[in-house]
Protein backbone atom coordinates (compact mmCIF):
# COMPACT_ATOMS: atom_id res chain seq x y z
CA UNK A 1 0.00 0.00 0.00
CA UNK A 2 2.83 2.45 0.91
CA UNK A 3 4.13 1.76 -2.67
CA UNK A 4 1.55 2.73 -4.50
CA UNK A 5 0.70 6.01 -2.28
CA UNK A 6 4.09 7.28 -3.00
CA UNK A 7 4.32 6.15 -6.48
CA UNK A 8 0.86 8.76 -6.94
CA UNK A 9 3.08 11.58 -4.43
CA UNK A 10 5.69 10.85 -7.22
CA UNK A 11 3.46 10.97 -10.13
CA UNK A 12 1.73 14.12 -8.62
CA UNK A 13 5.22 15.83 -8.70
CA UNK A 14 6.09 15.06 -11.99
CA UNK A 15 2.44 16.85 -13.05
CA UNK A 16 3.68 19.98 -11.45
CA UNK A 17 6.89 19.95 -12.82
CA UNK A 18 5.50 19.83 -16.04
CA UNK A 19 2.69 22.32 -15.44
CA UNK A 20 5.36 24.61 -14.23
CA UNK A 21 7.60 24.39 -16.91
CA UNK A 22 5.41 24.67 -19.69
CA UNK A 23 3.89 27.49 -17.58
CA UNK A 24 6.30 29.37 -17.41
CA UNK A 25 7.49 28.95 -21.67
CA UNK A 26 3.49 29.59 -22.00
CA UNK A 27 4.00 33.06 -20.09
CA UNK A 28 7.06 34.31 -22.28
CA UNK A 29 7.57 33.39 -25.74
CA UNK A 30 3.71 33.56 -27.24
CA UNK A 31 3.93 37.15 -25.91
CA UNK A 32 7.71 38.05 -26.60
CA UNK A 33 7.28 38.96 -30.17
CA UNK A 34 4.73 41.64 -29.27
CA UNK A 35 6.40 42.78 -26.45
CA UNK A 36 9.75 43.28 -28.79
CA UNK A 37 7.46 44.69 -31.29
CA UNK A 38 5.63 47.05 -29.42
CA UNK A 39 7.84 47.98 -26.44
CA UNK A 40 11.06 47.58 -27.70
CA UNK A 41 10.25 48.72 -31.37
CA UNK A 42 12.32 46.10 -33.12
CA UNK A 43 11.39 45.48 -36.56
CA UNK A 44 10.02 41.92 -37.40
CA UNK A 45 13.61 40.61 -39.54
CA UNK A 46 15.21 41.76 -36.30
CA UNK A 47 12.53 40.28 -33.90
CA UNK A 48 12.44 36.73 -36.46
CA UNK A 49 16.40 36.96 -35.66
CA UNK A 50 15.60 36.78 -31.97
CA UNK A 51 13.24 34.64 -31.77
CA UNK A 52 14.99 32.12 -34.50
CA UNK A 53 17.97 31.79 -32.25
CA UNK A 54 16.22 29.24 -29.68
CA UNK A 55 15.88 26.44 -32.20
CA UNK A 56 19.40 26.99 -33.49
CA UNK A 57 20.86 26.80 -30.43
CA UNK A 58 18.33 23.86 -29.85
CA UNK A 59 20.04 21.71 -32.52
CA UNK A 60 23.83 22.42 -31.24
CA UNK A 61 23.76 22.61 -27.70
CA UNK A 62 20.35 19.77 -27.19
CA UNK A 63 22.76 16.62 -27.81
CA UNK A 64 25.12 18.03 -25.30
CA UNK A 65 22.87 18.60 -22.59
CA UNK A 66 22.10 14.57 -23.00
CA UNK A 67 25.53 13.94 -23.48
CA UNK A 68 27.12 15.58 -20.24
CA UNK A 69 23.71 14.29 -18.41
CA UNK A 70 24.72 10.73 -20.13
CA UNK A 71 28.48 11.29 -19.02
CA UNK A 72 27.45 12.80 -15.35
CA UNK A 73 24.51 10.42 -14.72
CA UNK A 74 23.05 12.86 -12.15
CA UNK A 75 20.61 14.30 -14.71
CA UNK A 76 18.37 15.59 -11.60
CA UNK A 77 21.30 17.82 -10.65
CA UNK A 78 21.78 18.56 -14.05
CA UNK A 79 18.00 20.02 -14.45
CA UNK A 80 17.77 21.99 -10.72
CA UNK A 81 20.35 24.11 -11.99
CA UNK A 82 19.42 24.82 -15.94
CA UNK A 83 16.08 25.91 -13.90
CA UNK A 84 17.44 28.33 -11.54
CA UNK A 85 19.86 29.58 -14.50
CA UNK A 86 16.90 30.06 -16.81
CA UNK A 87 14.88 31.93 -14.61
CA UNK A 88 17.79 34.50 -13.89
CA UNK A 89 18.66 34.92 -17.26
CA UNK A 90 14.64 35.37 -18.05
CA UNK A 91 14.89 38.12 -15.63
CA UNK A 92 18.15 39.62 -16.91
CA UNK A 93 16.02 39.81 -20.60
CA UNK A 94 13.48 42.41 -19.43
CA UNK A 95 16.91 44.84 -18.75
CA UNK A 96 17.54 44.84 -22.34
CA UNK A 97 17.47 47.59 -24.36
CA UNK A 98 19.58 47.58 -27.58
CA UNK A 99 18.92 44.96 -30.48
CA UNK A 100 22.67 43.60 -29.88
CA UNK A 101 22.53 42.93 -26.05
CA UNK A 102 18.92 41.31 -26.71
CA UNK A 103 20.81 38.76 -29.04
CA UNK A 104 23.37 37.85 -26.49
CA UNK A 105 20.48 37.08 -23.74
CA UNK A 106 18.56 35.16 -26.22
CA UNK A 107 21.11 33.11 -26.81
CA UNK A 108 22.03 32.56 -23.21
CA UNK A 109 18.15 31.91 -22.35
CA UNK A 110 18.31 29.08 -25.28
CA UNK A 111 21.53 27.22 -23.99
CA UNK A 112 20.09 26.78 -20.34
CA UNK A 113 16.52 26.59 -21.95
CA UNK A 114 17.59 23.62 -24.13
CA UNK A 115 18.38 21.28 -21.14
CA UNK A 116 14.80 21.31 -19.85
CA UNK A 117 13.03 19.49 -21.93
CA UNK A 118 14.84 16.33 -23.09
CA UNK A 119 16.66 15.75 -19.58
CA UNK A 120 13.26 15.97 -17.93
CA UNK A 121 11.68 13.40 -20.78
CA UNK A 122 14.28 11.49 -20.12
CA UNK A 123 13.56 11.27 -16.72
CA UNK A 124 10.08 10.99 -16.96
CA UNK A 125 10.43 8.06 -19.21
CA UNK A 126 12.60 6.11 -17.14
CA UNK A 127 10.48 6.63 -14.45
CA UNK A 128 7.58 5.66 -16.28
CA UNK A 129 9.15 2.36 -17.94
CA UNK A 130 10.02 1.59 -14.42
CA UNK A 131 6.20 1.82 -12.76
CA UNK A 132 4.81 0.79 -15.53
CA UNK A 133 3.28 4.42 -15.81
CA UNK A 134 1.97 6.37 -19.04
CA UNK A 135 4.03 9.18 -20.21
CA UNK A 136 1.02 10.91 -22.27
CA UNK A 137 -1.14 11.42 -18.89
CA UNK A 138 2.30 13.19 -17.22
CA UNK A 139 3.04 15.33 -20.20
CA UNK A 140 -0.81 16.34 -20.34
CA UNK A 141 0.17 19.18 -17.40
CA UNK A 142 2.49 20.52 -19.74
CA UNK A 143 -0.14 21.34 -22.54
CA UNK A 144 -2.55 22.64 -19.64
CA UNK A 145 0.10 24.36 -18.20
CA UNK A 146 1.08 26.46 -21.51
CA UNK A 147 -2.57 26.97 -22.43
CA UNK A 148 -3.49 28.43 -18.46
CA UNK A 149 -0.29 30.99 -18.95
CA UNK A 150 -0.75 32.37 -21.91
CA UNK A 151 -4.34 33.88 -20.14
CA UNK A 152 -3.06 34.62 -16.93
CA UNK A 153 0.14 36.53 -18.64
CA UNK A 154 -2.32 38.08 -21.10
CA UNK A 155 -4.12 39.60 -18.04
CA UNK A 156 -1.36 40.34 -16.07
CA UNK A 157 0.59 42.36 -19.45
CA UNK A 158 -2.51 44.13 -19.62
CA UNK A 159 -2.89 45.02 -16.67
CA UNK A 160 0.68 45.90 -15.44
CA UNK A 161 3.15 46.11 -18.35
CA UNK A 162 4.14 43.50 -21.20
CA UNK A 163 7.49 43.14 -18.91
CA UNK A 164 5.37 41.10 -16.82
CA UNK A 165 5.77 38.08 -19.10
CA UNK A 166 9.88 37.78 -17.80
CA UNK A 167 8.40 37.76 -14.02
CA UNK A 168 6.00 35.29 -14.29
CA UNK A 169 8.42 33.11 -16.45
CA UNK A 170 11.17 33.23 -13.75
CA UNK A 171 8.78 32.36 -11.07
CA UNK A 172 7.16 29.37 -12.50
CA UNK A 173 10.55 28.06 -13.33
CA UNK A 174 11.99 28.99 -9.59
CA UNK A 175 9.14 26.97 -8.06
CA UNK A 176 10.07 24.13 -10.63
CA UNK A 177 12.98 24.18 -9.58
CA UNK A 178 11.71 23.36 -5.85
CA UNK A 179 9.43 20.71 -7.63
CA UNK A 180 12.39 19.36 -9.11
CA UNK A 181 14.22 18.71 -5.96
CA UNK A 182 11.44 15.57 -5.22
CA UNK A 183 11.75 13.92 -8.64
CA UNK A 184 13.08 10.57 -8.55
CA UNK A 185 17.05 9.87 -9.10
CA UNK A 186 16.61 8.11 -12.83
CA UNK A 187 19.49 7.50 -14.41
CA UNK A 188 19.82 5.90 -18.02
CA UNK A 189 22.98 3.98 -18.06
CA UNK A 190 22.87 2.41 -21.47
CA UNK A 191 25.40 4.01 -23.49
CA UNK A 192 24.33 5.03 -27.43
CA UNK A 193 27.14 5.30 -29.95
CA UNK A 194 25.34 8.36 -31.64
CA UNK A 195 27.82 7.78 -34.85
CA UNK A 196 27.30 4.68 -35.84
CA UNK A 197 23.13 5.45 -34.94
CA UNK A 198 23.79 8.10 -37.24
CA UNK A 199 25.59 6.55 -39.83
CA UNK A 200 22.59 3.24 -39.66
CA UNK A 201 20.08 5.74 -39.99
CA UNK A 202 20.88 8.10 -42.68
CA UNK A 203 21.20 4.49 -44.84
CA UNK A 204 17.46 4.75 -44.31
CA UNK A 205 15.33 6.00 -47.04
CA UNK A 206 12.09 6.00 -45.16
CA UNK A 207 13.69 7.77 -42.11
CA UNK A 208 15.26 10.39 -43.98
CA UNK A 209 11.88 10.98 -45.92
CA UNK A 210 10.34 11.32 -42.56
CA UNK A 211 13.06 14.16 -41.15
CA UNK A 212 12.08 16.19 -44.36
CA UNK A 213 8.37 15.72 -42.97
CA UNK A 214 9.13 16.35 -39.55
CA UNK A 215 10.70 19.38 -40.66
CA UNK A 216 8.18 20.54 -42.89
CA UNK A 217 5.06 20.35 -40.70
CA UNK A 218 7.03 21.52 -37.29
CA UNK A 219 8.44 23.92 -38.38
CA UNK A 220 4.74 25.68 -38.67
CA UNK A 221 3.59 24.48 -35.77
CA UNK A 222 6.50 25.55 -33.37
CA UNK A 223 7.23 28.97 -35.55
CA UNK A 224 3.12 29.72 -34.84
CA UNK A 225 3.99 29.74 -31.13
CA UNK A 226 6.01 32.97 -32.01
CA UNK A 227 3.91 34.42 -34.86
CA UNK A 228 0.34 34.08 -33.35
CA UNK A 229 0.09 36.49 -31.11
CA UNK A 230 0.95 38.88 -33.78
CA UNK A 231 -1.39 37.81 -36.29
CA UNK A 232 -4.16 37.86 -33.58
CA UNK A 233 -3.00 41.89 -32.41
CA UNK A 234 -3.01 42.30 -35.88
CA UNK A 235 -6.46 41.41 -36.86
CA UNK A 236 -7.24 43.93 -34.13
CA UNK A 237 -7.10 41.64 -30.85
CA UNK A 238 -5.73 42.78 -27.42
CA UNK A 239 -3.21 41.35 -25.27
CA UNK A 240 -5.64 39.28 -23.18
CA UNK A 241 -7.28 37.96 -26.85
CA UNK A 242 -3.92 36.55 -27.38
CA UNK A 243 -3.75 34.70 -24.15
CA UNK A 244 -7.56 33.58 -24.95
CA UNK A 245 -6.61 31.94 -28.13
CA UNK A 246 -3.25 30.33 -26.87
CA UNK A 247 -5.57 29.30 -24.16
CA UNK A 248 -8.18 27.18 -26.64
CA UNK A 249 -5.53 26.45 -28.58
CA UNK A 250 -2.66 24.48 -26.25
CA UNK A 251 -5.37 23.42 -23.85
CA UNK A 252 -7.24 21.37 -27.02
CA UNK A 253 -3.86 19.63 -27.04
CA UNK A 254 -4.79 17.59 -23.95
CA UNK A 255 -7.65 15.78 -24.62
CA UNK A 256 -6.49 14.78 -28.22
CA UNK A 257 -3.29 13.51 -26.32
CA UNK A 258 -4.83 11.55 -23.90
CA UNK A 259 -6.66 9.23 -26.97
CA UNK A 260 -3.97 9.45 -28.83
CA UNK A 261 -2.52 5.44 -28.22
CA UNK A 262 -6.24 4.89 -28.65
CA UNK A 263 -6.91 6.12 -31.71
CA UNK A 264 -3.41 5.05 -33.16
CA UNK A 265 -3.93 1.53 -32.60
CA UNK A 266 -7.49 2.01 -34.12
CA UNK A 267 -6.70 4.12 -37.26
CA UNK A 268 -2.97 3.42 -37.55
CA UNK A 269 0.03 5.54 -37.77
CA UNK A 270 -0.68 6.62 -41.06
CA UNK A 271 -4.52 7.78 -40.98
CA UNK A 272 -3.95 9.72 -37.95
CA UNK A 273 -0.73 11.43 -39.27
CA UNK A 274 -2.33 12.26 -42.80
CA UNK A 275 -5.38 13.52 -41.21
CA UNK A 276 -3.41 16.02 -38.37
CA UNK A 277 -1.20 17.25 -41.02
CA UNK A 278 -4.48 17.86 -43.12
CA UNK A 279 -6.40 19.86 -40.36
CA UNK A 280 -3.17 21.89 -39.89
CA UNK A 281 -3.07 23.06 -43.42
CA UNK A 282 -6.57 24.09 -44.22
CA UNK A 283 -5.77 26.02 -40.50
CA UNK A 284 -2.60 28.06 -41.76
CA UNK A 285 -4.52 28.66 -45.12
CA UNK A 286 -7.59 30.26 -43.35
CA UNK A 287 -5.73 32.23 -41.22
CA UNK A 288 -4.00 34.20 -44.76
CA UNK A 289 -7.66 35.12 -45.25
CA UNK A 290 -7.62 36.95 -41.84
CA UNK A 291 -10.42 35.93 -41.00
CA UNK A 292 -12.71 37.45 -37.87
CA UNK A 293 -11.13 37.27 -34.31
CA UNK A 294 -14.12 34.99 -33.06
CA UNK A 295 -13.71 32.55 -36.54
CA UNK A 296 -10.08 32.31 -35.22
CA UNK A 297 -11.28 31.18 -31.45
CA UNK A 298 -13.15 28.30 -33.15
CA UNK A 299 -10.50 27.28 -35.26
CA UNK A 300 -7.79 26.98 -32.51
CA UNK A 301 -9.85 23.14 -31.36
CA UNK A 302 -7.52 22.69 -34.79
CA UNK A 303 -4.48 22.80 -32.80
CA UNK A 304 -5.55 19.94 -30.54
CA UNK A 305 -6.48 18.02 -33.02
CA UNK A 306 -3.34 18.15 -35.31
CA UNK A 307 -0.39 18.86 -32.65
CA UNK A 308 -2.01 16.72 -30.23
CA UNK A 309 -2.25 13.35 -32.23
CA UNK A 310 0.99 14.37 -34.90
CA UNK A 311 3.71 14.80 -31.75
CA UNK A 312 2.90 10.93 -30.31
CA UNK A 313 2.06 9.46 -33.41
CA UNK A 314 5.08 10.96 -35.07
CA UNK A 315 7.46 9.81 -32.00
CA UNK A 316 6.22 6.52 -32.25
CA UNK A 317 7.05 6.01 -35.76
CA UNK A 318 10.46 6.77 -35.37
CA UNK A 319 10.69 4.51 -32.73
CA UNK A 320 9.11 1.85 -34.39
CA UNK A 321 11.41 2.27 -37.58
CA UNK A 322 14.81 3.16 -36.07
CA UNK A 323 16.62 -0.18 -35.11
CA UNK A 324 16.96 -0.72 -31.08
CA UNK A 325 19.87 0.19 -31.07
CA UNK A 326 19.73 3.85 -32.78
CA UNK A 327 16.44 4.26 -31.12
CA UNK A 328 17.68 7.07 -29.05
CA UNK A 329 19.80 8.71 -31.65
CA UNK A 330 16.77 8.50 -34.01
CA UNK A 331 14.70 10.21 -31.55
CA UNK A 332 17.34 13.24 -30.96
CA UNK A 333 17.46 13.98 -34.64
CA UNK A 334 13.88 14.04 -35.07
CA UNK A 335 13.58 16.69 -32.43
CA UNK A 336 16.67 18.49 -33.82
CA UNK A 337 14.83 18.29 -37.37
CA UNK A 338 11.54 19.14 -36.25
CA UNK A 339 11.37 21.28 -33.37
CA UNK A 340 15.21 22.84 -33.96
CA UNK A 341 15.86 23.22 -38.18
CA UNK A 342 12.39 23.52 -39.07
CA UNK A 343 11.60 25.71 -36.30
CA UNK A 344 14.54 28.25 -36.85
CA UNK A 345 13.87 28.06 -40.77
CA UNK A 346 10.16 29.48 -40.27
CA UNK A 347 10.53 31.41 -37.63
CA UNK A 348 13.68 33.34 -39.23
CA UNK A 349 12.18 33.52 -42.38
CA UNK A 350 8.47 34.60 -41.35
CA UNK A 351 10.43 37.62 -40.01
CA UNK A 352 11.13 38.80 -43.00
CA UNK A 353 7.80 37.97 -44.84
CA UNK A 354 6.05 40.00 -41.63
CA UNK A 355 8.60 43.18 -42.13
CA UNK A 356 7.79 42.79 -46.79
CA UNK A 357 4.58 41.58 -46.98
CA UNK A 358 2.55 40.86 -43.60
CA UNK A 359 1.66 38.03 -40.76
CA UNK A 360 -1.30 36.96 -42.81
CA UNK A 361 1.59 35.85 -45.85
CA UNK A 362 3.42 34.14 -42.65
CA UNK A 363 0.53 31.80 -42.80
CA UNK A 364 0.43 31.52 -46.40
CA UNK A 365 3.68 30.12 -46.06
CA UNK A 366 3.38 28.08 -43.38
CA UNK A 367 0.41 26.17 -45.34
CA UNK A 368 2.46 26.08 -48.43
CA UNK A 369 5.25 23.91 -46.41
CA UNK A 370 2.99 21.55 -44.44
CA UNK A 371 1.02 20.97 -47.46
CA UNK A 372 4.41 19.61 -49.14
CA UNK A 373 5.06 17.70 -45.85
CA UNK A 374 1.59 15.62 -46.34
CA UNK A 375 2.98 14.97 -49.96
CA UNK A 376 5.55 13.44 -47.94
CA UNK A 377 3.48 10.96 -45.29
CA UNK A 378 1.07 9.92 -48.39
CA UNK A 379 4.84 8.89 -50.53
CA UNK A 380 5.72 6.95 -46.94
CA UNK A 381 2.31 5.23 -46.60
CA UNK A 382 2.31 3.73 -49.96
CA UNK A 383 5.90 2.24 -49.65
CA UNK A 384 5.02 0.81 -46.65
CA UNK A 385 1.91 -0.78 -48.25
CA UNK A 386 4.03 -1.71 -51.50
CA UNK A 387 5.91 -3.54 -48.56
CA UNK A 388 3.33 -4.99 -46.81
CA UNK A 389 2.08 -6.62 -50.40
CA UNK A 390 5.05 -7.50 -51.11
CA UNK A 391 5.79 -9.65 -47.78
CA UNK A 392 2.20 -11.30 -47.97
Amino acid sequence: MGSASSKDKTTRYFYSFYFLTFFSFGALFPLLTVYLKEDVGLSGSQIGMIMSISPVVMIFVQPLWGIFSDYTQKPKQILIWTLFLTAMTGIAFSFMGSYAALLAIAFLLAVTQSALVPISDSITLNYVQRVKGNYGSIRLWGAIGFAVAVLVAGWLSDFFSLKVIFYTFAIALLIGTVVTTFLPKESQSIRVNVRDGFGTLMKMPKFVMFLVTTFLIFGPVFANNFYFGLFITDIGGTVTSVGIAFLLAAGSEAPFMRVAGKWIGRFGLHTIMISAATIAMIRWFIYFFEPPLYFVYVTTIAQGFSVGLFIPAALQFVRDIAPTSARATAVSLYTAVGNGLGSWFCTFLGGFIVEYYSVAHVYLFFGLLTMCGLVFIVLINQADKRELARAS
